[in-house]
């Protein structure tokens, strides 16, 4: 405990210490449920192939365009929460994505 003194007041101030032993908090915010965990490497398993899938593209403008694209599209989508949207978005995707692999020949 130290004195701090500011005008007329005293103030106390108590030093908080912190031990390895001590619990660290959460640096990962809150935990993921099971079906936000599972829905989530299939959000990630569709990116990677979409980014897989862009690289054969042989016209650069073309595929740096279509990879922009899709990195804007699921950093719009990153905060959402509600697990029927999600379920949308990635049936959504995978739609669109082999829709757009039969009209680009990959």
């Amino acid at each position: 405990m130290c004195l701090i003194r500011s005008g007329p007041n005293l103030h106390f101030a108590i030093a908080v210490r912190r031990y390895a032993t001590s619990t660290p908090k959460n640096r990962l915010g809150t935990a993921l449920s099971l079906d936000h965990f599972l829905l989530r490497s299939r959000a990630l398993s569709l990116y990677r192939t979409i980014m897989r899938g862009t690289g054969r593209i042989s016209d650069p403008t073309t595929r740096n365009e279509t990879r922009n694209f899709a990195r804007a599209e699921f950093e719009r989508h990153r905060n959402i929460t509600d697990l029927g949207h999600i379920r949308y978005l990635l049936s959504t995707g995978k739609t669109e994505w082999e829709g757009m692999e039969r009209y680009i020949g990959i």
